[in-house]
């Protein structure tokens, strides 16, 4: 169990029979009454975020999520097989689990797989990936105003916004949590 009072962002707790995670806490004092917990908490299975007040002597069963390291293997319409390294056993994962940062991820990338309860409510993606454009206008010379950028296609079928130095075949770093260009990659 783990009261209000002790309540610290990241930490997961059962709240109503739902998974919650702690985004933001304020333990405040007021100057007459109680001291109470202002805190935002997330769900971790539907992502809705809430503010909500606590007495810091609110006890709750602590969540304990299970994050598991899977090699995405393949999809078939609508479900994704990702493997376990140390197993081999495949696990199918419905595409309505995946986030949007999925769209970087090629075959036989390790991903993170959330569960809770042997529940998969989520999947985190490398924070940083390095893919090979497939598709993209040539630059043009001269052409060097600053922060001018064209429309790129990824291996993954991605699309994202590049310098124009940036040729087909070239390795881009991108960071899958913004989708933005970082760098060019060394071959």
């Amino acid at each position: 169990m783990i009261s209000a009072g002790d309540f610290r962002n990241g930490i997961t707790f059962e709240l109503e029979g739902q998974v919650m995670q702690v985004i933001e806490f304020q333990h405040v004092k007021p100057g007459k009454g109680a001291a109470f917990v202002r805190t935002k908490i997330r769900n971790v299975i539907t992502g809705a975020v809430v503010e909500r007040t606590f007495s810091p002597t609110d006890k709750f069963p602590q969540a304990h999520v299970d994050r598991k390291e899977m090699e995405y293997l393949y999809n078939d319409g609508e479900l994704y097989y990702f493997m376990d390294p140390e197993t081999y056993e495949q696990q199918p994962i419905d595409a309505n689990v995946l986030g949007e940062d999925f769209r970087f991820v090629k075959e036989n990338m390790v991903c993170k797989i959330l569960s809770f309860k042997g529940n998969v409510f989520g999947v985190e993606v490398p924070m940083f990936v390095e893919l090979e454009i497939t598709e993209t206008e040539p630059g043009f010379r001269g052409d060097t105003a600053t922060n001018v950028t064209k429309p790129a296609t990824l291996e993954t079928g991605a699309e994202v916004r590049v310098p124009l130095f940036i040729d087909r075949g070239d390795i881009i770093r991108i960071d899958t949590r913004t989708g933005e260009y970082l760098e060019r990659a060394k071959k």
